[in-house]
């Protein structure tokens, strides 16, 4: 009988065989998905000396594979019936190993089996590196939040459904019920939202400072047992920057953690831990994933602010599938080449704009005017792929403008390698009055602008074409 330590297949007349014991030598080696996938294989052939069918199509090979060490579920499927071998055919010890998958392949399962309650008591107490439950981790995930983990200097990193799934879980997980957090008047409209409506009633609640009043955080360190600072940098849709070093320097003497939503910078041009923060938050559907294909969500920091995050986030169940983790990671690879054509051409864009005639203002960090530029070229590499800018005219005006540019697609969101244009009175405020709008700093003649791919100078020329169309 073949030795129980190697793993023999024929092929075209030739025996090929592996030894075990070396290949499990290399899976200390490999990444989770690969160190899943193999260790589950080289666990269910190491008791057999022939890779066969799961389903025998007589007794005769059942009798076979039970005298070659065929274990007892397989010879029970020996007699199978057409439906059930539909259901286990080829499964059951025929997958095929996928360390030689140039790509990380896609595990696309909601749940995970064990072949013996053995393994399923080691892989309980933590003897066993395997999976259970999808809520509880997806290999293909895994590599997703190692891979932001590495770009973010981070300790450790979790990976969610969506970048407000991320927000929501983390703020939920780290302020305790009536605590208090710091944020920033210029922020995600459904980040406020969530702040102001849901928080409260848990007690909580919150200084709302503008990005650049540091005073105003000491003021609140002193009066309130803050538990965490929260600010996009750069910000949305103003694009202000926070002094992130000296954020984390106040508020790590009064205990409160610093977390940074990157989104809008991404690891490529702000490393926000490396300057203090605690906690990275990104929506990975923005740049990290890059095609407008994806809905994900990323926070990377350090263990310990982590971990009672990623607890919460097993019982509220906002996992990413296998497929949008696998989307990510293709995004991932792309995202340095991306992000230098986005920085490029918007600042391209931003100073051609603002020497425009029918442009009132345009913010963007990378320019002399913007109120946080010293910020920004202190902690930024470069400045990212959004600006926005006032045009000369009213709400209907702006739409007008809008409308008559015809390279960019009028959608919400950013980071792809389509150029997005909004209105953000119209798209994301439309249920406000205009005095409500005013009241959060949007103004009715205020575009949005994310730059995607396309070369600058096609871009330029259907901005200036719209422009000229105004009155």
């Amino acid at each position: 009988m073949t030795s129980m330590s190697s793993r023999c297949a024929q092929t075209s007349g030739r025996t090929l065989c592996q030894s075990t014991s070396k290949q499990s030598a290399v899976l200390k080696k490999c990444n989770p998905l690969k160190s899943r996938v193999q260790s589950l294989s080289l666990r269910k052939t190491a008791s057999r000396s022939v890779v066969r069918s799961t389903c025998a199509s007589t007794e005769a090979e059942a009798e076979v594979a039970s005298g070659n060490g065929a274990s007892s579920a397989e010879v029970s499927l020996a007699a199978c019936a057409t439906s059930t071998a539909a259901v286990h055919a080829a499964e059951r010890i025929g997958r095929p190993q996928v360390s030689d998958s140039l790509t990380t392949p896609c595990v696309q399962t909601s749940t995970y089996w064990f072949e013996n309650t053995d393994d399923l008591i080691a892989y309980n107490e933590g003897r066993l590196k395997s999976y259970e439950y999808g809520r509880y981790g997806n290999p293909t995930a895994e590599v997703a939040a190692q891979k932001i983990q590495e770009l973010e200097g981070a300790e450790d990193c979790i990976i969610s459904a969506s970048g407000m799934c991320s927000a929501t879980t983390m703020l939920l997980a780290l302020v305790p019920q009536g605590g208090h957090i710091v944020t920033t008047t210029d922020c995600y409209r459904r980040t406020r939202q969530f702040i102001q409506t849901l928080l409260p009633k848990m007690g909580i609640t919150a200084t709302v400072l503008d990005p650049s009043d540091y005073e105003g955080l000491e003021r609140a360190l002193e009066e309130h047992d803050v538990s965490l600072y929260f600010s996009e940098s750069p910000t949305n849709p103003y694009l202000r920057c926070v002094d992130i070093p000296l954020i984390a320097k106040l508020c790590h003497a009064k205990g409160a953690l610093v977390c940074i939503d990157g989104t809008f910078a991404t690891p490529m041009n702000q490393q926000a831990i490396a300057m203090g923060a605690d906690l990275v938050l990104s929506s990975a559907t923005k740049y990290l994933a890059g095609h407008n294909d994806v809905l994900a969500g990323a926070l990377a920091g350090t263990k310990e602010a982590i971990a009672p995050v990623r607890a919460l986030h097993f019982v509220l169940g906002g996992v990413i599938d296998g497929h949008a983790a696998y989307l990510l990671i293709r995004g991932l690879k792309t995202l340095g080449l991306r992000i230098e054509r986005a920085n490029a051409t918007a600042l391209r864009l931003a100073k051609r704009l603002e020497a425009h005639p029918k442009v009132t203002k345009v913010h963007y960090p990378g320019l002399e005017s913007h109120p946080d530029h010293a910020t920004a070229t202190a902690q930024m590499k470069g400045f990212g792929g959004v600006l926005s800018f006032e045009v000369d005219g009213d709400r209907k005006a702006t739409s007008d403008f809008i409308d008559a540019c015809k390279l960019p697609y009028i959608a919400p969101s950013l980071g792809g390698v389509e150029s997005l244009i909004e209105q953000p009175a119209v798209i994301s405020y439309w249920d406000y009055t205009q005095e409500e709008r005013l009241s959060y700093g949007i103004v009715d003649n205020l575009v949005r602008y994310a730059c995607g791919i396309e070369e600058y100078e096609d871009i330029e020329a259907d901005i200036l074409q719209a422009l000229d169309s105004m009155p």
